[in-house]
Order: C-alpha cells, then sequence, then structure tokens
C-alpha cells in the first residue's frame, strides 16, 4: 500500500525537482472494429474509443488535482491499424480516412496524441502492411494527434531490409509532406526494432494484440528528481552514485503506482504496466544529460559518457522493479536531443556527436531520438542509420528506435523550433559517405545466433 508519507514526499520531489507523471496511456483494441466496409469501419473505431475513453482526460485532471502530482499527458495507444484495415482499405487513400477518424477521436475525447497509426513488418509485409506504410506522410500532414510508428526488426526475426529501406524513403517524403511546418511530421514518426507492446510514450506506443481489450499504462519521469539528488553525493564512491540512483528510482515508480492504480479504479479498466522512464523536457532542471554531468562528465559526449548512462539506465530499471510488480514499457533513459537542454547545448559545443549518440544508444532505453538532420539528407542515408540501430536492437535484445527530422530547407547550424515537450534543435552533421549500394539489397537481415533459445 502507499502511504500519506510517500504522498508528501512526493509533493516535496514535484515542487522543487521537476517531477510528473509524464502520460496516462489507454490501450484499446480496435480488432473487433475490421469491417469490410471503410465507412462502417471508421464509424467502429470512433465510437470505440470516444465511448471508452471519454473520461480518460477528465480522470487524469481529477487525479492531478486531488494528489498535487502533474500529469502532464493524457492517450491513448491502439491495435497497429495494419491489421485492423485490412479488410477495408485497397489503397494508402483509404488508410489515410482511418488516420482522419483516428484525430476526429482524439480531439473528442481531449487526448493530446493518439498512437498505433502502426505497422509490424520484422520479417515481412503485407499488402496492407505497405499501404499503410505508403500513406504516412499524407497521414501525417492532414492530422494533428497521431503518431506513427514502424518495427522493422527483432532479435528473434531479424531485420526486414526491405521495410528500412521503404522507411528512408517515408520519412523523406514525410519530412517534404509537412514541410511547411518545419518537417514536425517526422517527429510523430518512429521506426523501431523490439517495439514492446505496452509502451506508454509516444510516438512509439501501440496496443499490442497480446494486450486486453483495454489497460491502463503511466509512463512517469523525473530526471530533475535524480539530478538534484545526486548533487548531494559529489565526489562519492560508484556504489554511492547506484544507490543513490537506484534509491531514487524506486520512490519515482511508486508514484507512477500510485497514479495508475487510481485511474485504473476510477475507469474500471485494469491497470498493466508502469513505464519508468528518464524523459527530458526542455525545462532547465528536468535534462538527462545534466545527469550525466553530474556522475562526473564535463559535458554529455566525453569519454565515459556511455559508460556513465548505463549505469544510470541499470540503476533506474532496477529501483523501478523493485517499487511495482508491473514493470513494462522501455523504462530507463530517454536521450531525445531536441527535448534535452543538456543534450542541445552539448551538441551546440560540438561535444556530442550523431556517431556518439548511437554508441550511447546501445545502453540506453530508446535510440536517436528527435534528432535534425540537413533537409538534403539521401534516403539511403537515413535507411542506412535505421538499419544500424536495428542491428543494435537486434544483436543486443533491447528496443532501439529512430525518430529523425530531415528538415526540409535547413542546413547544419540552422535551428528548428518543434514547440512543446518537442523543443527545439540544432541541425546536426550527417556522414556523407552513401550506404546505396547496401540499403538497396533486397531480403532481410536473419536473425542472430543467439536468437535461438528453443
Amino acid at each position: 500500500m502507499i502511504n500519506i508519507n510517500e504522498v508528501l514526499e512526493t509533493n516535496k520531489m514535484v515542487e522543487q525537482q521537476n517531477l510528473d507523471v509524464r502520460t496516462i496511456t489507454m490501450g484499446i483494441n480496435l480488432l473487433g472494429c475490421a469491417d469490410k466496409d471503410l465507412v462502417m469501419c471508421c464509424q467502429k473505431i470512433y465510437s470505440k474509443i470516444t465511448s471508452l475513453a471519454k473520461d480518460l482526460v477528465k480522470t487524469g485532471e481529477d487525479i492531478s488535482r486531488e494528489y498535487g502530482i502533474p500529469i502532464v499527458n493524457k492517450r491513448v495507444s491502439i491495435t497497429p491499424i495494419s491489421l485492423v484495415g485490412a479488410s477495408c482499405c485497397k489503397t494508402s487513400d483509404d488508410y489515410v480516412m482511418i488516420a482522419e477518424t483516428l484525430d476526429r477521436a482524439a480531439k473528442e475525447i481531449g487526448v493530446n496524441f493518439l498512437g498505433g497509426y502502426s505497422a509490424i513488418v520484422s520479417k515481412g509485409m503485407t499488402r496492407s502492411d505497405e499501404l499503410l506504410i505508403r500513406s504516412i506522410p499524407k497521414a501525417m500532414a492532414v492530422t494533428e494527434r497521431i503518431c506513427s510508428s514502424v518495427n522493422v526488426g527483432s532479435t528473434k526475426t531479424g531485420i526486414n531490409m526491405d521495410a528500412v529501406r521503404l522507411m528512408g524513403e517515408i520519412i523523406k517524403d514525410t519530412a517534404d509532406a509537412t514541410k511547411d511546418n518545419d518537417s514536425l511530421g517526422c517527429g510523430k514518426l518512429v521506426v523501431l526494432c523490439n517495439a514492446p507492446d505496452d509502451n506508454p510514450f509516444m510516438a512509439g506506443a501501440f496496443h499490442g494484440v497480446s494486450e486486453a481489450d483495454a489497460i491502463i499504462n503511466v509512463g512517469v519521469s523525473g530526471p530533475g528528481v535524480v539530478n538534484s539528488v545526486l548533487k548531494s553525493i559529489r565526489g562519492e564512491s560508484f556504489e554511492v552514485l547506484c544507490e543513490t540512483i537506484k534509491k531514487t528510482a524506486f520512490k519515482i515508480t511508486r508514484v507512477g503506482q500510485l497514479v495508475a492504480q487510481e485511474a485504473s479504479r476510477r475507469l474500471g479498466i485494469p491497470f498493466g504496466i508502469i513505464d519508468l522512464s528518464l524523459a527530458p523536457t526542455p525545462a532547465v532542471g528536468d535534462s538527462v544529460a545534466d545527469i550525466l554531468c553530474e556522475c562526473g562528465l564535463e559535458c554529455a559526449g566525453a569519454p565515459g559518457t556511455t559508460a556513465a548512462l548505463a549505469l544510470l539506465n541499470d540503476q533506474v530499471k532496477k529501483g523501478g522493479v523493485m517499487a511495482s510488480s508491473y514493470v513494462g514499457g522501455l523504462s530507463g533513459a530517454f536521450i531525445p536531443v531536441s527535448e534535452d537542454q543538456g543534450m542541445i547545448n552539448a551538441v551546440e559545443k560540438g561535444c556530442l556527436t550523431l556517431e556518439k549518440l548511437e554508441a550511447m544508444t546501445c545502453v540506453c532505453s530508446v535510440g536517436l531520438d528527435m534528432i535534425a538532420i540537413p533537409g538534403d539528407t539521401p534516403a539511403t542515408t537515413i535507411s542506412g542509420i535505421i538499419a544500424d540501430e536495428a542491428a543494435i536492437g537486434m544483436v543486443n535484445q533491447k528496443t532501439t528506435a529512430v525518430r529523425i527530422i530531415p528538415v526540409v530547407g535547413k542546413t547544419v547550424g540552422d535551428t528548428v523550433e518543434f514547440g512543446g515537450l518537442l523543443g527545439y534543435a540544432p541541425v546536426m552533421p550527417v556522414n556523407r559517405w552513401s550506404c546505396a549500394d547496401f540499403v538497396n539489397r533486397k531480403g532481410r537481415i536473419p536473425a542472430p545466433i543467439h536468437s535461438f533459445k528453443n
């Protein structure tokens, strides 16, 4: 049980250290909405989302007000739409019609994002998968609150390089389709390897087919809390450092447990998982990069950065699993460039490069996240970056992702303003040597030998 002392301690972390519940995400199974008639399918989708999630935003606001805990976002994740639309979508424009329906539903219930405009193609693409993927640029251009994800690989299946090649082109097309808004459509699109079924964070959230009909997942974020606590133990041993992070992560996760239990009870929907992820914001003092510096680095990106991030990620997970029996999603440290003021500063100083970020993704919880690159970057180069990240995830049996934004009309040295939680980003240089002959090979990269565990 959670007692009043924990609540009081939580309020202190909220008031002084930027602690928040980043999201309450309701997962909704839409498989029952499949229909041969597109219009009927859209009607069923709209009806199910608006009926099940009609009280989600109000419930989150009520809990936030009663407990004094900021709940920043209320979101919905849905069954990958390529599965739901397979029976009625004959063209990419048919899928765009579903996207517009989802956007209307999201606006009706008041959530800021709805995730699950997705396809799972780690081993191969169905016709429906390909139609959805090719619809993404237009869907991102005509909607405001829809997030899209495509899973192109896994440890069990290898990497679908046909999908990787296609996603390089889709990202470029999405950038062009939303160029009047600094190619922001790419900020709502992520390419994954080993995507989890229960991730509450956008843009990669979807409601996996292994989940219940509806579920409540909560994502908690507290980099400011961790950073504040570490200031009090400067110069202490690694043992003290690890124990301090672990204990702090425990306390943060208990906040998520409290909110999840209350939301589940009030909405009458089962609790799924707590995702404890140190997800930063552009706010000063709410930065994962600052935590790494507090560990002893002069600047994020300096030698030792990957080791410090590995330590941080591991201790966060260890503390989280002691606080809740159902820790899931991604859980760990996020390193989105545009959403982390410390990361932005490190890039502007020249200390943090794309290659160093890639090395860091070997030990963090996600991957290359919210990175702005020159708009003239070739699609094949973007595919190569995706392939590299997918390989890291596949071999290391972890989730990796690429959310990269080739900003049309921008080049290295420019800055792009995205606004809100998405922040702003300096345009980073990309290796200009070609990988076109590699990514244009057809087929897939086989699963690693250690994937055979039966």
